[in-house]
């Protein structure tokens, strides 16, 4: 460890009137803040608050991009603002090392985990080619990899997504920085490996004593991990103090409003309209992926019922089946087995949104354009009706008509994903299946999107399929559910029920992982979990 833990060293990070700006934006406007070392700060906001902007300042990966940095940035010792490009190498990597939010943009594809974490070794400790493969080896096994030495030589793609977040901290603790920045450690993985992920870091920091700076936009994951809290909003601190207090009893209107967004897993739904009749209906559904030996099912009988103006929330981690599940319902998937028949004998129209709308829209066509395409694959031989008709949705789901002519990169993630609603209601579905559509955003657009599709299944008398891997945003969105592990159904039944009072050790398992905005208590939850299981 560096000597900026020493007795009576200055602050491992102190950070005084923080300004960054991007041509005529202020992203970071007057930010202060101190990190003690063995300490753990969240940042916390919403997208574009500011908080991936001061993480970067923190490491002075702004220089040479054009960006206006005032203020004083001081790191393990270093005046990151005056530093010579020389000390910020020496910064990176040795002082300070970074976690990013997603592992395969900062892995390389054709390199061996390994020789990676070897390498960033070598730069900054200059040791030798030996000695950097045993300390590659030695820090996989630190975070969990099983049979460490064999699997340093295997490829990112080769690693699940919380192995490969594994390596990433890995590869940070390699140098044994002081500090530890993880910028969305956990956005994109299933709450258990979150919370292997989470206990990880908690782990280290009492072991090595380093710093960590947490950025997140997910309030219980600033619960789970932190001792301070810092609340942003439009660059500027908005709240900052212990984590017990600030979410306990926030003293910001902001603040309380970003905590009453979070979804709660303990918190039953509202009362619904009771449901109609079966709109759609699954029986023995099972599709294989590959062939001879390596066939795999990716579903494997499972039956269920969607009926007019209710949610079927369908949840698991990765791999259980569920987005399988879904694109077999909308008819993007045959079965392999099984079939799928309209209740009453009408084939409803089945409509569905995705995870991603970037990747769903064309970013070469105006979102008009995007919503107009089931209008005219049904024969609407009149345009003006069909940009008529476009501009309503537009309009439906909170957006404005003017938008016909934008084009996607315009509008922010919450915003897409409305247009992805709006594309989905342009063919009168009476089934829509949401595949993930809330996972990429903050929480609340979370609950603004949730309280959208309550709204329009009300008004439209729609069927709604909500799978999802976050079991708090299921429960708020659901009348039913059905939990799927490795292909199957393994519970299923009235969300109430189902969360209040699960009955498989698969949906105890995952209950018990969801991250819990008291402090105390997630401190008690870590305490008694066990070692965790390889992911």
């Amino acid at each position: 460890m560096n000597g900026s833990r020493q007795g009576e060293s200055p602050s491992l990070v102190e950070v005084t009137g923080l300004c960054v700006e991007f041509g005529g934006l202020r992203a970071v406007d007057q930010l202060s803040f101190r990190l003690e070392g063995g300490a753990a700060l969240a940042l916390v906001g919403e997208s574009g608050s500011g908080k991936s902007t001061v993480a970067a300042a923190l490491l002075g990966l702004h220089r040479g991009t054009g960006a206006r940095v005032g203020g004083s940035v001081q790191v393990a010792g270093i005046d990151v603002q005056r530093a010579s490009d020389d000390e910020l190498r020496r910064l990176r990597g040795g002082g300070a090392a970074m976690v990013f939010q997603d592992p395969l943009s900062s892995l390389d594809p054709y390199y061996a985990i390994g020789d990676q974490i070897a390498e960033v070794y070598r730069v900054h400790a200059r040791g030798s080619r030996r000695a950097a493969r045993a300390r590659a080896v030695e820090v996989l096994d630190r975070v969990g990899i099983p049979d460490a030495r064999r699997r340093s030589r295997s490829r990112p793609h080769e690693f699940s997504g919380g192995m490969r977040q594994r390596a990433l901290i890995a590869m940070a603790l390699a140098c044994e920085p002081d500090l530890l920045i993880a910028d969305e450690p956990t956005t994109a993985l299933d709450v258990t490996v979150q919370a292997q992920i989470l206990d990880l870091l908690h782990a280290l920091r009492e072991e090595t004593g380093m710093g960590l700076l947490l950025v997140t936009h997910d309030v219980g994951v600033a619960a789970e991990s932190v001792d301070e809290v810092l609340v942003m909003r439009h660059g500027r601190t908005v709240e900052h103090g212990p984590v017990g207090a600030v979410l306990g009893a926030p003293a910001q209107s902001y603040t309380r409003e970003l905590l009453d967004a979070v979804p709660r897993v303990d918190a039953p739904r509202a009362p619904s309209a009771p449901a109609g009749e079966v709109v759609l209906e699954a029986t023995g559904l099972r599709r294989e992926f590959g062939r001879g030996k390596r066939a795999f099912a990716a579903v494997d009988d499972v039956s269920l019922t969607i009926r007019r103006g209710e949610t079927l929330g369908v949840v698991g981690e990765s791999g259980s089946g569920k987005t399988t599940l879904g694109r077999m319902l909308v008819g993007l998937l045959q079965p392999t087995a099984g079939e799928i028949k309209p209740g009453g004998g009408v084939r409803p129209e089945v409509q569905m949104v995705f995870q991603d709308p970037v990747s769903s829209l064309n970013p070469r066509r105006s979102v008009g354009e995007s919503i107009a395409d089931p209008l005219r694959a049904r024969g609407e031989p009149d345009e003006g009706r069909v940009r008529g008709r476009v501009r309503e949705l537009l309009e439906r789901v909170g957006l404005e008509a003017a938008h016909y002519d934008r084009y996607p990169h315009e509008f922010s993630g919450g915003q897409r994903q409305r247009v992805g609603i709006a594309r989905a209601l342009a063919a009168d579905p009476r089934v829509i299946v949401c595949d993930e559509p809330v996972s990429a955003l903050d929480v609340t657009t979370q609950a603004q999107v949730v309280a959208l599709l309550g709204e329009l299944q009300r008004e439209l008398g729609l069927a709604l399929v909500f799978v999802a891997h976050d079991l708090a945003v299921v429960r708020q969105a659901s009348d039913r559910v059905a939990v799927m592990r490795r292909g199957r159904i393994v519970e299923s039944g009235p969300a109430d029920e189902v969360y209040d009072n699960p009955q498989d050790p698969y949906t105890q398992q995952l209950l018990a992982a969801v991250p819990a905005l008291d402090p105390g208590l997630a401190a008690r939850r870590r305490a008694a979990r066990r070692e965790p299981a390889m992911v």
